[in-house]
């Protein structure tokens, strides 16, 4: 089973990843599908998504956001035929170890989205920052060292996009935040997008391709 705000944001990343991308391929969504709706577990699934960006080379950046996805995923829905306590388990925190290295910071925002879902209130930077990642809290200050750029930058969601690329050049290389740093900064500029909004910020995007298709991924959860 797939969650619906999954399954449209891999439709919408797909499509638009493909828009801004010559080399991409509409062919690997039934791919994408059935390895989301598989009757597998988690770690089985991670072995089949990588199995379908190793055979589709050309969507590789996509690669550890969909691992986002997929964990949104397990959360939304495999879970719910698990044990309650599933999470709290050694077979759990085993996979955690395996998967440290993977994913990307677009998973805390995805779960903060569905937060602010479940609560019906609108997802702002600063909620985003200070009540649900803490950065602010001594015992989180793991997340102000990755937020560092997004912290000392919130003041982009009144700039122009152009501002918001230029200081998105110029994030550091190593920061886990830098790929991101546009499409999130795009996304709290503006939760709702019209056509000519989405034009504008491809226009100013660092990287059109993926910038686009992460934004898609955060409007659908929206």
């Amino acid at each position: 089973m797939t969650d619906p705000k999954v399954s449209k944001a891999i439709t919408a990343a797909l499509q638009t990843f493909n828009h801004y991308n010559s080399e991409g391929q509409e062919a690997a969504k039934p791919d994408f599908e059935a390895v989301f709706s598989a009757e597998a577990d988690f770690m089985t699934k991670v072995d089949l998504l990588d199995k379908v960006f190793d055979d589709h080379p050309q969507l590789e950046e996509l690669r550890e956001p969909f691992f986002d996805l997929l964990m949104i995923n397990f959360f939304s829905e495999d879970v719910k035929k698990l044990e309650d306590d599933y999470l709290e388990t050694p077979e759990w925190e085993d996979i955690e170890e395996q998967t440290l290295d993977r994913g990307t910071e677009l998973l805390n925002l995805l779960l903060y989205l569905n937060e602010c879902d479940d609560e019906d209130i609108e997802p702002e930077l600063e909620d985003y920052l200070k009540e649900f990642l803490l950065v602010d809290e001594d015992e989180f200050q793991d997340e102000h060292r990755i937020y560092e750029p997004i912290i000392a930058n919130q003041i982009l969601v009144e700039s122009p996009l152009s501002e918001v690329k230029k200081v998105a050049d110029s994030v550091a290389a190593d920061s886990e935040v830098k790929e991101l740093f546009y499409p999130i900064m795009a996304f709290f500029q503006n939760t709702t997008p019209t056509t000519s909004d989405k034009q504008e910020i491809a226009d100013n995007a660092v990287n059109q391709p993926f910038d686009m298709a992460v934004l898609e991924i955060l409007l659908s959860f929206k």
